[in-house]
């Protein structure tokens, strides 16, 4: 069965971009009304610096947490993904075929994925800023691309693109861009090798060997600290 990997090689790009990923899984929430009013871009100007206070007052997810880190993400991001749309562009035109059952498994696993995936990178967040491209964007448009880089003091800048889609009067992200790489593409690649080898049900399957994998190495790094 073909394996799932991560973004990229354990390299320092590599480091940066789960560093990155780690803000989008802790956006603070913003209620609807302000959601509606905010321009793309201003809105996620908005978010990061709340990112980084909930980040920093937080011992509990700084740790690696992933329950707190759960319950942070129920709370705080959910209400402004699209995470539906996420992972049925990540599987790709397999979406289709799966059964309402299988798309639930499929939602969840991922989302898992991501929070194991990123979690520890939530330690990194100190002296950060986040700077916010210009954009050009009309008032009717439903889906745009707000283009933004992280920045530390020392560090290379790391380049962080979201893409929200417009719907009820709310914005909402459903791709990243890490560095050049969105993480929809990246997934589908892979996923789509697992289902034309396996199936839906083993797509499903590779998806809980890795979390399976990856909560046990979370929990023996946690022990070790």
């Amino acid at each position: 069965m073909p394996c799932l990997t991560l973004l990229h090689k354990p390299t320092k790009t590599f480091a940066q971009a789960i560093f990155s990923l780690a803000l989008v899984f802790s956006l603070p929430c913003l209620t609807p009304l302000a959601n509606a009013q905010s321009a793309p871009d201003q809105l996620i100007l908005n978010i990061s610096q709340g990112v980084l206070d909930e980040i920093k007052a937080d011992r509990s997810v700084q740790s690696g947490d992933i329950n707190r880190l759960n319950n942070l993400v129920d709370k705080r991001v959910m209400p402004h993904v699209n995470f539906q749309r996420m992972t049925a562009l990540s599987v790709g035109r397999n979406w289709r075929s799966a059964s309402p059952e299988q798309q639930k498994i499929l939602m969840a696993e991922f989302r898992r994925l991501l929070l194991l995936t990123y979690a520890d990178a939530v330690r990194q967040v100190t002296d950060t800023q986040i700077q916010v491209r210009p954009m050009r964007s009309k008032p009717e448009d439903t889906e745009v691309i707000v283009r933004t880089q992280v920045l530390r003091p020392g560090k290379e800048a790391i380049q962080l693109d979201y893409r929200l889609e417009k719907a009820d009067g709310s914005w909402k992200i459903f791709d990243l861009n890490i560095l050049g790489l969105w993480l929809v593409e990246h997934y589908r690649n892979q996923f789509q090798q697992v289902v034309g080898a396996s199936g839906i049900d083993g797509l499903i399957r590779a998806l809980q060997d890795k979390n399976q994998s990856l909560a046990a190495s979370a929990g023996a790094k946690r022990a070790a600290n």
